[in-house]
């Protein structure tokens, strides 16, 4: 009977369309700044396949990632352990006429900013990735949708909170000192397993103005967590902890601007290290169209603000949060050609511990099937603040990354 069972599925899996697309990058950066006793290059392999399935009202969709860092293949004591095979997807989707269901694995983002999305906490970051393009794992989850006249309304629920795994010692990004290992055994202040609620409207305006908004409620896990250490301070594990929790995020264009909001409140329910906390960013980019052939410049401004609400408790600096009171100044010139050319860069300035992050990256496709991205990053940390950059030290590297998409 069960083959019997296997045989119909086959065949009315036959009956649809399938789609396979997907890519293998190469990519070599080298630390030109670096602590002396950690990595000076990395050479990176990462491959992404995904395949989807259609068949009238229900949709398919895996996709599967692996990565293997070159330094996992060498002795033991200059292991990155960055190799890695992950399922980042696997859900089913069906539509009727003004709703759907949807239930698996998958990678939902929210935002807008272009710096750091503040909001987009659904999906926590694959630690062993390069921590300057943030890689979201994967979460069990199931959502219904129904869709407006401007929008829709959503109620999603994550089913299980994932481990962020991270590289080792001596990877560049790795965290913590040589004699503190990191372990991924997520805590959580009840069961991993406990669910997390949001409820997401979204949609946008048909006027001169166009604005598209997005505000979600949340009973559940925060995003953020915190570091819990043994007490000889060798060992240190994520926390994850409960909270209410309300975001948006907005854009609205007037002419050649673009405006851009994302705010969020975090109401802690029970955990008595972490504070209550705000977090807003607020940007705008402005377009000068054709200022070169067909060439477009943005020039583009945002602004972030991190605040506790209780004292005696976590700070930011504990919590590692980058984005406390930070300015970020830059542009994006677009070539509109046909290889779809670009160049992004700027400086992030930390008006509260002066800090300066630097970066420019150019992208562009070659030949169609093959995109070359290449970036120079420069971080000058603060010298008296022990922040997250202070603790990586002066940093400065090249990066070349070469794919192949099919």
């Amino acid at each position: 009977m069960k083959q019997l069972y296997a045989l119909l599925l086959l065949g009315t899996l036959a009956q649809g369309q399938w789609h396979y697309s997907g890519h293998i990058d190469w990519t070599n950066q080298g630390y030109l700044t670096r602590p002396d006793d950690k990595h000076s290059t990395n050479n990176t392999l990462f491959t992404e396949l995904e395949a989807e399935y259609q068949k009238n009202d229900l949709e398919l969709q895996a996709k599967v990632s692996a990565q293997l860092d070159s330094y996992d293949l060498q002795e033991s004591s200059q292991k990155n352990e960055r190799s890695f095979v992950r399922l980042d997807e696997l859900y089913a989707t069906y539509s009727f006429e003004d709703d759907a269901v949807m239930a698996g694995k998958g990678v939902r983002f929210w935002g807008a900013l272009e710096v750091d999305n503040i909001v987009d906490g659904f999906n926590p970051d694959d630690l062993r990735s390069d921590l300057m393009e943030p890689d979201k794992l994967g979460v069990w989850h199931a959502a219904f949708t129904h869709y407006t006249d401007s929008g829709e309304v959503e109620l999603l629920v994550k089913l299980r909170e994932e481990d962020q795994p991270m590289a080792a010692y001596p990877y560049v990004y790795y965290f913590f000192p040589e004699f503190v290992t990191y372990d991924d055994d997520l805590g959580t202040e009840k069961s991993r397993y406990r669910p997390s609620f949001y409820l997401k409207w979204s949609g946008s305006t048909d006027t001169e103005y166009a604005l598209d908004y997005a505000f979600i409620i949340e009973n559940g896990y925060d995003s953020q967590r915190y570091f819990q250490a043994d007490v000889l301070l060798t060992n240190f594990k994520e926390q994850a902890y409960l909270v209410n929790k309300l975001m948006s995020y907005n854009t609205l264009v007037t002419g050649a601007t673009l405006w851009k909001l994302e705010a969020l409140y975090s109401d802690v329910l029970n955990d008595g290290k972490v504070s209550d906390y705000w977090h807003v960013g607020v940007g705008v980019e402005h377009t000068l169209s054709q200022i070169y052939g067909s060439a477009d410049l943005g020039l583009i401004g945002e602004y972030y603000r991190y605040e506790t609400v209780e004292s005696g408790k976590l700070t930011d600096l504990e919590l590692f949060e980058l984005f406390q009171d930070d300015l970020f100044l830059g542009m994006r010139y677009s070539f509109n050609d046909v290889d779809d050319a670009s160049i992004v860069g700027g400086v992030v300035l930390d008006l509260e511990y002066d800090e300066q992050s630097y970066y420019v990256e150019y992208e562009t496709r070659v030949a169609e099937t093959f995109k070359l991205k290449a970036d120079y990053r420069y971080i000058e940390p603060s010298e008296d603040t022990l922040t997250a950059f202070n603790l990586m030290g002066r940093h400065q590297r090249i990066s070349v990354k070469i794919g192949y998409y099919f």
